[in-house]
């Protein structure tokens, strides 16, 4: 399998995402950098980032749909996290140096529980040291190697659910569902906090991000295969459907408009309690032309159009 880092000549084709199966070691970047080479083009974006430890789902915006990530950002993650009790790190992950390891009793499933359960709703969280956040234009993780700590102001979380799996002391495993922007190191560290023991997170896999699967995710061996063969782009998922918003055919006037600018009426009769709502445009030969958002006087006006008359 090649290795990212191959740069791609500029190709014409087709817009859509691509679900990679991230594996252990990539950074997110390297998988974006190896699409771009399976691709043929540069326009190639990831919609979140997944630490080089964790695997799993990373979807690719592909193209024209680069242009749709703002909308895709707030969806629903779902990870299954490996947590080890008793042991503290610098990175909050197995990665990092070890800061202090707990001489006393393991706590028990059910103070596990508990524990988690007091993280479920919507929370304060503190991101890592060691993240890409930035403070004063410069990212955390570049102080933390400089061995500097910082204050980082806390970003409001919403921990959906977390369900303990198997829990053979000191390792434990949960799957956690939240939203967008969550740290599931810090997760791991805050729970192993409130045991009075300590703990970091020893693995994690993401099984959902947004509308985007596990199961419709493939390894970069099999993607390259695919390249290899002229398979790729045609198994791409197409941006209407990753985007997963209700769709409306366009005739041409009404595409020519949309490509414009300008605004069309809604469909059926105007109703206020709608107004926010956003649809998918499809052009008359049925791409995805622009996501549009109902207004208050019940016309639809383009949030985002992705080609342009």
């Amino acid at each position: 399998m090649t290795r990212p880092g191959r740069r791609a000549r500029e190709r014409a084709g087709p817009g859509g995402f691509l679900v990679v199966d991230k594996p252990p070691g990539w950074t997110s970047h390297d998988v974006v950098d190896a699409a771009r080479g399976w691709l043929g083009t540069r326009r190639v974006g990831h919609l979140g980032t997944l630490d080089p430890l964790a695997t799993g789902v990373l979807p690719l915006a592909v193209r024209e749909a680069t242009k749709l990530a703002p909308f895709l950002a707030a969806g629903v993650k779902i990870y299954r996290a490996r947590l080890w009790l008793g042991r503290e790190t610098d990175t909050l992950d197995a990665e990092g140096r070890v800061l202090r390891e707990h001489a006393g009793p393991l706590p028990d499933e059910d103070s596990v529980r508990a524990a988690c359960a007091a993280f479920v709703g919507e929370i304060e969280q503190i991101p890592p040291m060691f993240s890409a956040v930035k403070q004063g234009g410069v990212p955390l993780h570049r102080l933390a190697r400089r061995g500097e700590e910082v204050e980082r102001a806390p970003r409001r979380i919403t921990i959906e659910r977390i369900e303990l799996g198997r829990f053979e002391p000191p390792a434990l495993e949960l799957e956690v569902v939240c939203s967008a922007g969550t740290y599931v190191r810090t997760l791991a560290a805050d729970i192993g906090a409130r045991l009075g023991c300590g703990a970091h997170l020893a693995a994690l896999r993401r099984t959902r991000s947004g509308p985007f699967e596990i199961g419709a995710a493939a390894t970069p061996a099999e993607l390259e295969a695919r390249a290899a063969a002229g398979t790729l782009e045609a198994g791409l998922i197409p941006e209407a459907a990753g985007l997963g918003l209700p769709t409306l055919q366009l005739g041409p006037e009404e595409a020519r408009r949309v490509a414009h600018g300008g605004p069309i009426p809604s469909p059926g009769a105007p109703d206020r309690a709608r107004t926010g709502e956003r649809l998918a445009a499809l052009a008359p030969d049925g791409t995805l032309l622009a996501v549009l958002e109902r207004r208050p006087d019940g016309l639809l006006r383009a949030l985002r159009v992705l080609r342009p008359g």
